[in-house]
């Protein structure tokens, strides 16, 4: 969790935003003002024609009466013009500021483990939508109607005792729409968004779901959920719907009230016949404000939690620190009584890791499932904090490198490979529209992936599609480790890097190993199958999140007893060591996996 102080900072992120608005919310403001000034033009022109014109019949009088009226009219319609496209630069500036910051917070690793972090795209839309919609306006009108109230009491206070009794019920409606539709237009939402959760998780596992007959039974499931969600949309929407035309029906009846008190006041000379129909007139224009809230109110409270729910998106993201450039580092690498646990998790997975590492050695991170091998990999790299002790790269703590700034520097390939919609050099170069073509190449020939790219249908500019979807397994991930390496890091991270490599894509990797190694780079093999360390110079044995064995290869293997393996991994090499560590046997690691001949003929195999 962020401390107090940063999360004061971070609200000022969304303040921020806010502020950056607050001339144009003024500017509307006062547009409103003159808006709602010129909607008593009607009622004064009624006024006028009903005591004047029609007593004196001066055509003169009513011609430039109604000449007036015709320019003020369409001075408030500019007005009510220029105040909408306000709220839309309104809301056009919050969404500018507020993207990148959610997009930001998206893109993090630890945001990424918060459910409501999903939403967050979604409800800056749903907020611009709103602000761009007639709702808004009904809260700049708000404020007028006491000032329409004292100008329905100036005529006379009979007529405001019932426009007050009609507001004020007109406002007891608003607030029990509030408590009888809030609940249900909360729960439907938060319904449907568990909805299309459930639809994203079957799309990334859609295979096993068309495979393995689920299909029918993930179709049932989401059927289910969809008509909770449509069941709570229904009844909030009959509901808002309910108090929609009670509101409407109670304003026309006001409305008519005030005609026939008014015409009973001036049957007694209270008032005249022009104060009876401005008085009608004026009353309408008091109660249509509170009826435009209530008709918007489902959009209001859509806007509102997601106003909320994007301010805890904020709130739960450190601040930005300015930091000092720094120098290209060398790749020294020193982990420091490290412990460190999944975001979320308290309690920790690694315990006391220490190990240092100088320029040009290579390490492999071997043991068994749940280790804590991963969880390591991301702590390396930065993308999950440590709880105590220190990941240090040339000395400075990875916690207090800017990413944007160490990022180049390192490379790093996870075990779920992952590539972005865009072409083969795009991704090796990682995006970067000034990225080194030259670079681009070498890293390619470093992990033996030239020729492979050669003869996909364009080459380097071939596009993968989403996902790399356009590719095999066994491509995407030789593409992915070409990206790890480009430009060549000063550390580089590979979490189980031949998962879908054959033979030869093994050789390539041995091979990049020791080429990086040569050129300094300090580069870290995480692995269960032997053949992805066969290039390290030493081991580190991770067993329930602490450190067994650690030091050079060879010593380590001459230390690892029978049990020492069968709880590590299996790692049996050229060195001798017998291979029973996790189970897999050669046979099982083909099996468990896929032939070197099926891996080298999805290799070759370009989809249309």
């Amino acid at each position: 969790m962020p401390s107090e102080a940063h999360a004061k900072e971070r609200k000022s992120v969304l303040q921020a935003a806010w502020g950056v608005c607050g001339t144009a919310l003024l500017a509307t403001a006062v547009f409103s003002l003159c808006v709602n000034l010129l909607m008593l033009a009607g009622p004064l022109y009624m006024l006028q024609i009903y005591d004047r014109v029609l007593v004196s019949r001066s055509m003169p009088t009513l011609v430039a009466l109604s000449a007036i009226l015709v320019a003020l009219f369409f001075a408030m319609g500019i007005l009510e013009w220029v105040r909408s496209k306000l709220m839309n630069r309104v809301a056009g500036r919050l969404n500018g500021i507020l993207g990148p910051c959610l997009l930001d917070a998206i893109l993090s690793e630890e945001a990424m483990r918060r459910s409501h972090i999903q939403t967050g795209l979604r409800d800056l839309v749903t907020l611009r939508q709103f602000l761009s919609s007639p709702g808004p306006m009904a809260f700049f009108d708000m404020p007028w109607v006491p000032i329409y109230l004292a100008v329905i009491f100036y005529m006379h206070w009979v007529l405001g005792v019932v426009a007050l009794g009609g507001a004020l019920l007109m406002l007891v409606l608003a607030v029990a729409t509030d408590r009888l539709t809030r609940r249900e237009i909360l729960a439907a939402s938060d319904i449907a968004t568990y909805g299309q959760r459930m639809v994203a998780e079957a799309v990334r596992a859609i295979e096993p779901i068309l495979t393995m007959g689920m299909k029918s039974a993930f179709a049932r499931r989401w059927l289910h959920v969809h008509d909770l969600a449509e069941i709570a949309q229904r009844n909030a929407a009959d509901r808002i719907g309910a108090f929609t035309a009670a509101t409407s029906t109670l304003r026309l009846m006001l409305q008519s009230a005030i005609l026939g008190v008014g015409a009973y006041l001036a049957i007694n000379d209270a008032i005249s016949a022009g104060m009876m129909i401005a008085a009608s007139i004026i009353t309408g224009r008091t109660l249509a404000p509170i009826g435009q809230a209530v008709s918007h109110w489902r959009s209001f409270l859509g806007a509102l939690d997601a106003h909320g729910r994007l301010k805890r998106i904020l709130d739960a993201q450190p601040p930005a620190v300015d930091t000092m450039e720094l120098p290209r580092p060398v790749g020294r690498l020193d982990v420091v009584g490290l412990y460190a646990a999944p975001p979320g998790v308290k309690k920790p997975l690694l315990h006391a890791i220490d190990f240092a590492l100088d320029p040009g050695e290579a390490l492999g991170i071997i043991g068994p499932s749940a280790s804590g091998k991963s969880t390591l990999a991301r702590v390396l790299v930065g993308l999950w904090p440590a709880k105590r002790g220190a990941v240090r790269i040339d000395g400075n703590d990875v916690a207090n490198w800017d990413p944007a700034q160490l990022g180049p520097w390192l490379g790093y390939l996870p075990q779920d490979v992952a590539l972005l919609d865009g072409t083969v050099q795009d991704n090796i170069r990682r995006f970067d529209p000034d990225g080194d073509p030259d670079a681009v190449i070498e890293a390619a020939r470093l992990v033996d992936v030239h020729e492979l790219i050669l003869r996909l249908p364009e080459g380097y500019d071939t596009k993968i599609g989403a996902g790399g979807r356009t590719l095999s397994a066994g491509q995407r991930q030789r593409i992915a480790l070409a990206r790890a390496v480009y430009d060549m890091p000063a550390l580089v991270v590979l979490d189980e890097p031949n998962s879908n490599l054959d033979a030869e894509g093994d050789a390539a990797l041995a091979n990049a190993i020791l080429r990086m190694k040569e050129a300094g780079s300090t580069v870290i093999v995480v692995a269960h199958r032997p053949s992805a360390i066969t290039a390290v110079d030493k081991l580190l044995v991770l067993v329930d999140g602490r450190i067994n064995l650690f030091g050079p290869k060879e010593k380590v293997y001459r230390q690892m007893n029978r049990s020492q393996r069968t709880a590590a991994v299996s790692i049996a090499e050229e060195t001798g060591a017998e291979e029973t560590g996790a189970g897999e046997t050669g046979a099982g690691e083909t099996g468990a996996g896929e032939t070197g001949a099926e891996e080298t003929g999805r290799e070759q195999h370009v989809p249309a």
